[in-house]
């Protein structure tokens, strides 16, 4: 892949970045505070092996450059050594450029140390709960296969047989974002509901939207936009379930964004968890007009996780998930038990790949 002057320019600015996060990691306001200390520290390790990279692949230029000119010394046996040698230099500085260019299409998303999931359960009655809730189970499960946080921030059960209609589920951790980003889209289910008295498979779906939650700086909110509003938490058929005004619904008015938020019985709580999930939806907005700017120009450098229907089907009869991007099949029961990592490998580099064709 030959390298363009844009591409070394985009090089040198993460080189920059990095040192400039690393000065701030510096900075004792910064270690003070727990979750910007871990924030900037997953930045960094994201683009650690960039800028390193990058150093060494110039290393090997200017290596290069001095065998070079070495092939024409008067030194006969000088010349002859440096021949040999430039080959293999060459070769090095090639693949490790395209090492770097690989990373560096992938760099924006290991760095977002934080996403939200919200999971709905779609069509299927109340076998499409059970779904949703299941696939909850299986992002916790990997989450903690993983090593990284979680906290779930709202759910909404059904009355019946104990489902999901609805849940928030906030991860964080190192390159969480790369991980999960592929996840959004409908995921359907084909076994036998527990309800089905003849054996009968059926077909139910759930949805997964991937936000990627942005620091409080990265968002241009006026907090004079959005109407906040205080009230009782509500049951499923609207009921109240208690007489404290703790439920905080949030509505931005310039995009018509609406939050709700009554999963604990803290006004204050629910409150911070509201303009957290609200961050990110107005986030996640902001990033789609990016994505559809960069698509009209043919210049995407930012994933897409995009809403695609149906992105995989999980066969409870033939024991397989199969992801319709990849076209493969993986176990189910590894995938169900959040036995992920092979799978979201494969879209990581999947979708590295796509970008790489469209620099």
């Amino acid at each position: 892949m030959g390298e363009t002057d844009a591409l070394l320019n985009k090089l040198a600015d993460i080189t920059k970045q990095r040192d400039a996060i690393a000065s701030q990691l510096l900075d004792p306001s910064v270690l003070a505070d727990h979750r910007r200390l871990t924030e900037l520290s997953i930045k960094k390790a994201a683009l650690d092996p960039i800028a390193d990279g990058f150093a060494r692949y110039r290393a090997l230029l200017a290596e290069a450059d001095e065998l070079r000119a070495a092939t024409t010394s008067d030194d006969a046996e000088l010349a002859e050594l440096a021949s040999a040698e430039l080959p293999d230099v060459e070769r090095q500085a090639s693949a490790l450029i395209d090492a770097l260019l690989a990373d560096m299409v992938a760099s924006d998303d290991r760095a977002i140390a934080s996403v939200m999931l919200e999971l709905r359960a779609g069509v299927g009655g109340d076998e499409a709960g059970l779904w949703a809730a299941d696939l909850l189970r299986m992002y916790q499960r990997f989450a903690e296969h993983q090593g990284w946080a979680t906290d779930l921030l709202a759910a909404e059960h059904d009355d019946g047989l104990g489902g999901l209609r609805a849940a928030v589920l906030a991860v964080s951790g190192e390159r969480v974002f790369e991980s999960l980003a592929h996840e959004a889209g409908t995921h359907c289910v084909k076994r036998v509901p527990a309800t089905e008295s003849q054996g009968r498979i059926h077909t139910s779906t759930a949805t997964v939207a991937v936000l990627a939650e942005p620091q409080a700086v990265q968002v241009d909110l006026d907090p004079n936009d959005v109407d906040e509003h205080i009230t009782t938490a509500q049951g499923p058929g609207g009921q109240n379930v208690n007489k404290v005004a703790t439920a905080v619904h949030l509505i931005h008015k310039p995009s018509g964004v609406e939050v709700r938020m009554q999963e604990t019985k803290s006004q204050q709580q629910n409150r911070e968890k509201a303009w957290r999930l609200l961050r990110a939806r107005l986030y996640d907005l902001e990033l789609q007009r990016i994505r559809d700017e960069e698509a009209a120009a043919r210049s995407q450098q930012i994933g897409s996780a995009g809403r695609a229907e149906r992105i995989r089907t999980y066969r409870y009869k033939d024991n397989m998930a199969v992801d319709h991007r990849l076209e493969r099949s993986f176990p189910l029961q590894n995938v169900l038990d959040g036995q992920l990592t092979p799978l979201s490998d494969a879209l990581a580099q999947q979708e590295i790949a796509r970008r790489l064709a469209a620099l």
